[in-house]
């Protein structure tokens, strides 16, 4: 009797350590940039994936550039990120097997309503930067190393406007950054919502993707008092990629579940859903491996 007892339960601990495991390896690490969780997107599209196929999704949501250090550093499983030359860097350096094209929106500069540099309405957003650069209005950059700070240095080496080398401390690293010259400009080192919050208390400008401008001023209360002062301009597109970390690099890496989350986000069902998110009736994000998806 006392043999057949622990014959049972060995076979029932046998069976729960073989189920955990399989639940484990249902489980990804996905690091992303702040915009998808902020925007609320994530919140919209991560259960529907979950329900589709098992697998659950924990998110770390941190700047495009620590989220590329993750993959590097074989801390995750995959990456949801906006950034196009980096990414294409990281796939081309080994670090990730493949960059599927997901989805866009755009970047806005934001700024009071008052607007002191005169820049509503602009077409050129270079045009618009010069202009807050010669007036001396308060411009907060994120100065995190994100996909949106990437972008908003970009966008000022091609202006014209004089920069000088700065190093900031971005977590654990120290970053030398090409940046306008002068006390109108801040570099804060934090997210969108703080960029934002700053602006506001500073009655300055900022650069910020659309999605999480439009959760800042309809998803929240009390809402933003920023307003978009030039949005359309071609050079403010915002293409957003997801890359499976390589196991060639890293063994431990759940290749399986982080692939089939790719490839779903790019199927159409992930497509519609990305199409069909919206706040205040307002699409945040638009398919690029659908582009027409009803």
């Amino acid at each position: 009797m006392k043999k057949c007892f622990w014959m049972c339960l060995s076979a029932l601990l046998l069976t729960f350590f073989v189920v955990f495991d399989a639940n484990a390896a249902e489980t990804i690490k996905m690091s992303t940039t702040t915009s998808t969780r902020d925007s609320g997107l994530l919140d919209f599209l991560l259960p529907e994936f979950s329900k589709d196929t098992g697998i659950t999704v924990q998110v770390l949501a941190k700047g495009t550039g620590a989220a590329i250090r993750d993959g590097m550093d074989g801390n995750v499983d995959v990456l949801f990120v906006h950034d196009p030359a980096r990414e294409k860097k990281f796939v081309e350096e080994g670090f990730g097997t493949k960059r599927y094209e997901v989805m866009h929106n755009d970047f806005v500069l934001v700024g009071p309503a008052g607007d002191p540099a005169g820049v509503k309405g602009d077409k050129s957003v270079l045009s618009a930067l010069k202009k807050i650069a010669a007036k001396g209005s308060p411009f907060i950059s994120r100065g995190d190393d994100s996909g949106t700070h990437a972008k908003e240095l970009s966008l000022w080496k091609q202006s014209g406007v004089p920069l000088t080398q700065k190093g900031y401390k971005v977590k654990e690293d120290t970053k030398t950054f090409e940046i306008p010259e002068g006390a109108w400009y801040l570099s804060i080192g934090q997210g969108m919502g703080k960029t934002l919050m700053m602006a506001e208390e500073k009655q300055g400008y900022a650069l910020a993707d659309r999605g999480t401008f439009i959760q800042q001023k309809y998803g929240k209360k009390p809402p933003v008092a920023l307003e978009i002062l030039v949005e359309g301009d071609k050079g403010l597109f915002n293409p957003y990629g997801v890359i499976p970390v390589n196991p060639k690099k890293y063994p431990s890496v759940k290749i399986g579940p982080a692939t089939r989350f790719a490839e779903w986000l790019v199927s159409p069902k992930g497509q519609q859903i990305i199409a069909r998110y919206k706040l205040e009736g307002k699409q945040l994000f638009f398919p690029d491996a659908i582009p027409n998806v009803k």
